[in-house]
């Protein structure tokens, strides 16, 4: 990289008049020393006074520009803000973060530092608005709920599968290619998935940090998990296989809870291994609630929060093979408005 590196840092959004400005504030306080820094948001046609909002913090800080979105997908709002050049390093934020002071400089030092990773990222902080969205963030935090993301977690530093608000090089895009606009959901664990394919390595480090506001609807947690494990069925069906083992469990899960009872009318030792086994996820589960809740009380919200990320992904996993995969259909206009 040279000595000044020049930075663009992408924000796809709509309708975030609630969380756009924090975003695109602490970018301002953030260290830019030694770099050439520029701020897309690329907005999907917001109506709620968002768009006022990045108009007036961009007349005070002319590094930071509104792009239209007409297609109002994540995915095209990533590539609308990644394809021109006159970059060395893009990153991928979303509008619901803050980051912290020095994230800026710890990404484009890991990068420097690693000439093998072709993306880096950090830790995310979870912030909860009022009890709900603090019970849902606890559970996502913990590895009982979300498995292997690291990123969320905060349990390893080093190379990892993928990351949030990823920090590109600008040769892995001319390398690979960009976001794919048919995914509205799971874009950037494909994205990652093509990276590592390519030989690149993905780095993560606690060092590089954000906060996320969390979302604070039960409801919305699952409308969202069901669209990832929808989704991730369809990433597996364009690269003709899986491409984490961890994806399948809650599938498996889902699936083993909804036919197992009837396997178990079948016999006595059926019934007790179908039994034992729903009473040891519960168990773990309420274990692992007790161990995340950020106060006593929280621990009964976030087994529910455990129990609603678990069965959405593996219903919407389950729906996907069926629809994408056995009926040999690829998403519909409903299912990609679904994820807008």
């Amino acid at each position: 990289m040279s000595d000044t590196v020049r930075v663009r840092v992408v924000i796809p959004c709509r309708n975030e008049a609630g969380y756009i400005e924090r975003c695109l504030l602490s970018l301002v306080a953030a260290d830019r020393a030694g770099m050439h820094v520029e701020a897309w948001v690329c907005d999907g046609l917001s109506d709620d006074g968002t768009v006022a909002m990045i108009d007036r913090i961009a007349a005070e800080h002319p590094w930071i520009r509104r792009v239209d979105n007409p297609a109002r997908t994540t995915p095209h709002a990533m590539n609308i803000g990644l394809r021109p050049g006159g970059y060395d390093v893009g990153i991928i934020l979303g509008a619901h973060a803050e980051v912290d002071p020095a994230f800026l400089q710890e990404n484009v030092r890991l990068l420097a530092a690693h000439p093998e990773a072709g993306c880096v990222g950090g830790i995310i902080e979870n912030v909860y608005t009022d009890a709900t969205s603090r019970r849902i963030g606890a559970a996502m935090g913990h590895p009982f709920g979300v498995g292997g993301a690291h990123f969320r977690t905060g349990r390893k530093e080093g190379e990892v599968d993928t990351v949030a608000f990823g920090a590109y090089r600008r040769e892995v895009f001319e390398e690979v290619g960009y976001f794919d606009e048919r995914l509205v959901r799971n874009q950037d664990d494909e994205f990652n998935y093509r990276v590592t394919q390519a030989g690149w390595k993905i780095r993560l480090s606690p060092r590089i940090r954000s906060r996320y506001y969390v979302r604070a609807s039960y409801s919305r947690l699952f409308r969202q998990y069901w669209q990832y494990g929808f989704w991730k069925v369809y990433v597996n069906k364009l690269h003709g296989g899986i491409t984490t083992v961890r994806q399948l469990v809650p599938a498996l899960w889902v699936a083993g809870l909804l036919l197992g009872w009837t396997v178990a009318l079948l016999h006595p030792v059926l019934a007790f291994a179908y039994a034992t086994g729903v009473s040891f996820y519960l168990f773990a589960a309420m274990v692992s609630a007790i161990r995340a809740a950020v106060v006593p009380h929280d621990a009964p919200g976030v087994l529910f929060a455990f129990l609603v990320l678990h069965f959405s992904y593996g219903l919407g996993y389950l729906q996907g093979l069926w629809q994408l995969v056995v009926l040999s259909r690829d998403p519909g206009v409903d299912d990609q408005r679904s994820s807008r």
